[in-house]
Parts: C-alpha cells; structure tokens; sequence
C-alpha cells in the first residue's frame, strides 16, 4: 500500500536542497538516507534521499541526483510516497492510518445514521471526515475526539457527536457541545490519525 509521507516545498539554498511538509511521524525511518520513494507525479521519481537535516524547525532534504536550486525547485509540491504493509497498524491503539477509516459506517450516539467515510481530508487548521450521506449529500466531520469520541474498527464503525447545527438539524444530538472545538494540523493524506487531530507514528 502506498502512503503520502511528504510534500516537497520551496527550494533551500544553493545545492539542491528541499524543505519538507512532513506526512509522517516518523521520518526518521520514512524520510531517512537511502530511502527511495514514490512520487505524485510520477515523472518527478523515484527519488532517493542523499541526506537530511532539520533548518529552523523544518526538515530540509537532499536527493540523489539533485545538485542545484533550479532542479530542487523543480520537484516543488512533488508528493512524496512509501511503499507500506497494508496491515501495519500504527503503535498507538487511538491513531488511524486514513485508508482504515475509509467506508466506516458513521453514526450517531442517538443512533441516527449518518453515512458513510468517503474520504480523510487534511485541509489547514484540522482534519475532516468527509462522510456520504444516503440521499447522496456530503457531511464534513471535524476529526477532534469532542466530535469523534469512539472507532470501533471491527465493528466498522465510527460514533460522532456531532455539535449543533454541524449536521442536519434531525441530526444533531441535544447533549452535543455548543462549539467545534479547533484540533491540530494534520499533514498526511494516508498517514495515521487521532481523533485529536494529531498524526499518528507512520
């Protein structure tokens, strides 16, 4: 299975150096020396990472074969993808990887369905469940534990409680909190996720 564990960012300096929007925590086994990764687009790869190391807070890359700011430059936005055991399962029992969330029935404490996981989406600000509703519309979810509280993974299932007005009125339970509570960036488009909105070790 492959996952997004970067995305390639503007050019650093002179020699071909890349800073990195991290999709992974783990990149010290993901995004270490030697390793070879997929790309989107394809034509940009495989590339494979010369070494690295982290500039004010962000990691910089350099990759094999990458030897000046124009080629560097050239691989901004690039994705960077790794070949991954479709049954590895992240370590923390509370992180997700996106595609195990991927068709998860979504329902309600009150027992209302609300639909189906379509898609994880990592927009700025926090992660999003992007649920399709029976009549065809689309509900988004934020993927904070307030609204998420419980994923049950054998039972393909995913409780929410959801906050007023954030569904449909029918929908949305009266014990529910007032307000979406704010949960962190999450950078991977398949990497693993908590309901927090934190990534999970990829």
């Amino acid at each position: 299975m492959q996952l997004v564990v970067a995305r390639i960012g503007r050019a650093h300096g002179i020699k071909g150096e890349v800073t990195v929007e991290v999709r992974t925590d783990e990149p010290e086994s993901r995004l270490g020396p030697g390793a070879v990764l997929s790309t989107d687009p394809p034509e940009a790869g495989p590339l494979t990472i010369e070494r690295g190391r982290v500039h004010s807070g962000r990691l910089l890359l350099r990759f094999e074969g990458v030897n000046d700011r124009t080629a560097a430059e050239a691989l901004r936005n690039t994705l960077l993808i790794a070949e991954v055991d479709p049954e590895e399962r992240p370590e923390d029992p509370d992180e997700f990887y996106d595609h195990q969330l991927i068709d998860l029935d979504v329902v309600t404490r009150g027992g209302t369905t609300v639909g189906r996981v379509e898609e994880v989406a990592h927009p700025p600000g926090q992660d999003l469940l992007v649920v399709r509703r029976e009549d065809g519309s689309e509900a988004l979810i934020p993927f904070v534990t307030e609204i998420v509280p419980e994923i049950d993974l054998d039972a393909q299932r995913i409780l929410v409680d959801p906050p007023p007005g954030l569904l449909d009125e029918g929908d949305a339970e009266p014990e529910s909190h007032a307000a979406t509570p704010e949960g962190d960036v999450r950078n991977g488009s398949e990497p693993p996720t908590s309901p927090d909105g934190e990534d999970g070790a990829r």
